[in-house]
């Protein structure tokens, strides 16, 4: 992580911080009073920075990373988008069409993308930094897709990825939402090496100069022990059931004081968004590519946009802060076939484009 910048909020062109260091282009993202949550602004100036990278020779990798020392991005601006979405504006799908492009974009970057996902890194933080190939944690790392929380389904690729973990660890943590540290991060496939914190300013001054994976393989260590590895017998028997009522019964009857408290805690979640994200998970595993997958997830995003869920989720969470959220329906058992339905409808001005004309179709 790097040090915070002086008081008050940064400018607009100061919430990414773009320079070069040697051989590597670093992004620091710039926001730290927000836990650095991304805004249209930074997608824009992060998506510029690597196209001038990438006609750049001299540029041999590109090192993300998280000014302040809560984490590396805590999602998107979700106070913008509870505005947007309590108003009935516009703002959110042109975020989303450029954010998720960007994902597409890090995916695909040619040469090292080292994203090191320190602290916390949620969301739309997963978004910039899992889809990269070179993926630091630390022991301070909390990696979670916790949208079903605030009335979404995972985007930023968060249901590509987690549809390609192992087992149904996936299923897990994209419906209660809970973050994992380094181990289990590792395990699921969101990252690839571990590096104790205080490590990283030398590994970043190491790159500089040295070829990435030298440079790692000297930093990296063992990460501490996980949790999740020991708990595939009941996670794998439970959630592969082909409902989310079914999914909260068997982690009920199955036993385990982990799955009793997993049910309990899907049970706090929006049941609609419960309902879209199993169903976006199933679909995930059978399309062959991300740009498939945002095309899914950008659809729904925009649905969720219009429901009374997506407010009142960000509301309870981020806003008041009470935690209550009045869903609506409130029970898994009211949300209906067509309630799922409107989550894989084409937006009105149609999909990211992203995956060929097949999937608008």
């Amino acid at each position: 992580m790097t040090a915070g910048p002086p008081a008050g909020p940064p400018k607009e062109d100061e919430t990414v911080l773009v320079r070069r260091e040697g051989r590597v282009g670093r992004l620091t993202l710039n926001r730290p009073r927000a836990l650095n949550a991304l805004t249209h602004a930074m997608v824009s100036r992060i998506d510029a920075a690597l196209t001038a990278w990438e006609g750049d020779t001299s540029v041999h990798a590109v090192v993300l990373d998280g000014a302040g020392e809560r984490g590396l991005c805590a999602g998107g601006d979700i106070r913008a988008i509870h505005e947007d979405a309590r108003t009935g504006g516009t703002a959110s799908p042109a975020f989303w069409r450029d954010e998720y492009r960007l994902n597409a974009r890090i995916a695909r970057h040619v040469g090292p993308y080292v994203a090191f996902m320190d602290g916390f890194v949620m969301g739309g933080g997963v978004g910039v930094s899992a889809h990269g190939n070179v993926r630091v944690v630390t022991e301070r790392s909390k990696v979670a897709m916790p949208e079903t929380g605030i009335g979404l389904v995972p985007d930023v690729g968060g249901t590509y990825l987690l549809s390609r973990a192992p087992g149904e660890l996936g299923t897990h943590l994209a419906l209660t939402g809970e973050a994992v540290g380094a181990a289990d991060a590792v395990l699921c496939g969101l990252a690839d090496h571990f590096v104790p914190s205080g490590l990283l300013p030398a590994l970043a001054a190491e790159l500089a100069s040295t070829d990435v994976p030298v440079a790692v393989r000297r930093h990296a260590a063992t990460p501490p022990e996980g949790e999740l590895a020991a708990d595939r017998e009941w996670i794998d028997a439970c959630y592969a059931a082909d409902s989310v009522e079914e999914i909260v019964d068997r982690l009920f009857g199955s036993g385990h004081h982990a799955a009793k408290q997993a049910a309990e805690t899907i049970l706090t979640r929006s049941p609609t968004a419960l309902k879209a994200t199993l169903a976006a998970l199933r679909a995930a595993r059978e399309l062959g590519t991300l740009e498939e997958v945002l095309d899914v997830e950008y659809r729904a995003s925009c649905a969720a946009l219009r429901t009374p869920d997506l407010v009142e989720g960000i509301r309870a969470q981020v806003i008041d802060k009470d935690r209550t959220p009045r869903w609506v329906p409130g029970e898994l058992a009211l949300v209906t076939d067509a309630d799922v339905a409107r989550f894989s409808a084409v937006p009105a001005g149609g999909d990211l484009g992203l995956a060929g004309p097949r999937l608008g179709a």
